[in-house]
């Protein structure tokens, strides 16, 4: 059995997992020892809520051309792209940022699925924005990694 979600289902559990990266960001921001881990994390928690109100609009029948029918069916089984492992309060820092690099990862995926699926226009270009936008976060939290999981020696 295939998974079959509509557009509004799809933009909704979207919508909840850019508030749940907001609050992640939000919580390392007040965390992360270094202040330009502090920045970073910050400026990423303002882009989820950017992308969190596109979304909003969409949902909402705000973004006019190119948009779906809210209860079009999809099917091509985005829920495998949202599924992530539950959040513990004793992870390691590296674990976190592990964790956020694939949900970012899972993001850019669905932003890329959803706008494999949009004829060219306004909203099909918003989504492979919002998609590139969730790569560049990926990378963003994989360099992190390298810097807390290979620190540097005073060798070199």
């Amino acid at each position: 059995m295939t998974n079959a979600l509509t557009v509004q289902s799809v933009l909704e559990k979207a919508i909840q997992k850019e508030i749940e990266a907001q609050e992640l960001y939000r919580n390392l921001s007040r965390t992360a020892i270094d202040e330009a881990a502090r920045d970073m994390f910050r400026e990423l928690s303002k882009a989820e809520k950017k992308h969190e109100e596109l979304l909003r609009k969409y949902l909402g029948g705000e973004l006019g051309e190119g948009a779906l029918k809210r209860d079009q069916i999809l099917d091509y089984r985005i829920a495998e792209h949202l599924k992530q492992p539950p959040i513990k309060s004793d992870m390691k820092l590296s674990e976190v940022l592990l964790l956020a690099a694939n949900r970012e990862k899972a993001s850019h995926e669905l932003y890329l699925a959803l706008a494999r699926v949009h004829p060219p226009g306004r909203v099909k270009t918003l989504l492979e924005e919002l998609a590139s936008q969730e790569l560049e976060h990926k990378q963003k939290m994989e360099y992190m990694y390298t810097e807390v999981a290979f620190p540097q020696t005073a060798g070199g």
